[in-house]
């Protein structure tokens, strides 16, 4: 654990914030209805509900006035199979954001910056969450809005797979990124990392603090390589019952609700 690491701590005011934006990131698989309902808590008024055609992906695009910001909710697919077959992962440079991005997750998150960089304020600011998949499009968002000129605000996601390698991260270390993960979520974790691979630059790379979420009150902070090393435990682990429950935001969601009384690092 690094210093940093050590020193950084959150209050059960944080875990409050971080369950009302999960509740935006779980609504974004039900009904315009409850979508709309979640966001409101924050103060956001939807402006668009759209599908990626071709993808198991949509997003949303809402917006709070009184604070000018923006925010985008991506929606990824729930099919824990298909989440483990897109862990065979190819990366390809992208012109928006400058660095290489795992192709699959770079066309569904270009297409929904196609879709929305015209109506955004430019005076906002531009805060993206996401589960899943749409985790992985929501932070690739966030960079390719930053690269682009936009203010780019806080970034969350719940169980979000890796989406570029060490150059990429290092490039965007200047975000506010907070990818919450549960223990035995392992979508956070593939590809798993070899330590032979660490002076290979083109292996997967985690940005941002990662906040491990325990089912009592109790979370841990990691970041960097503390961060992947936490993939060697699943190794020798099959995708099982226990990991895919892990992965659901109903899951996250119940782990949040522990820490909003009190949070113990």
């Amino acid at each position: 654990m690094s210093h940093a690491e050590a020193e950084q701590q959150f209050t059960s005011k944080d875990f409050q914030h971080w369950l009302n934006v999960a509740y935006i990131a779980e609504a974004t698989y039900q009904s315009r209805d409850d979508l709309e309902q979640a966001l409101s808590k924050l103060g956001y008024r939807l402006n668009l509900l759209k599908q990626i055609p071709g993808y198991s992906v949509s997003f949303a695009l809402a917006t709070n006035e009184a604070a000018k910001h923006h925010l985008i909710a991506v929606r990824g697919t729930s099919n824990f199979e298909n989440i483990i077959v897109d862990a065979a992962f190819v990366l390809v440079p992208d012109k928006l954001s400058g660095i290489n991005i795992h192709q699959g997750f770079l066309l569904s998150a270009r297409d929904i910056y196609e879709q929305i960089h015209a109506s955004i304020n430019p005076e906002y600011t531009i805060n993206t969450v996401g589960h899943s998949l749409g985790g992985a499009a929501a932070l690739i968002l966030a960079m390719m809005l930053d690269t682009q000129g936009f203010s780019v605000g806080e970034v969350i996601t719940f169980g979000q797979p890796k989406v570029t390698n060490i150059s990429g991260s290092r490039k965007f270390k200047h975000l506010d990124i907070k990818r919450i993960v549960t223990a035995k979520d392992i979508v956070p974790l593939v590809p798993p990392l070899d330590p032979m691979d660490l002076m290979n630059f083109s292996i997967f790379w985690h940005q941002g603090t990662e906040i491990i979420l325990y089912k009592n009150s109790q979370y841990s902070i990691l970041s960097g390589i503390s961060s992947m090393k936490r993939a060697a435990d699943f190794l020798n682990d099959n995708p099982s019952q226990q990991h895919l429950n892990s992965h659901f935001m109903s899951t996250y969601i119940s782990y949040l609700k522990t820490k909003q009384d009190a949070a113990e690092k």
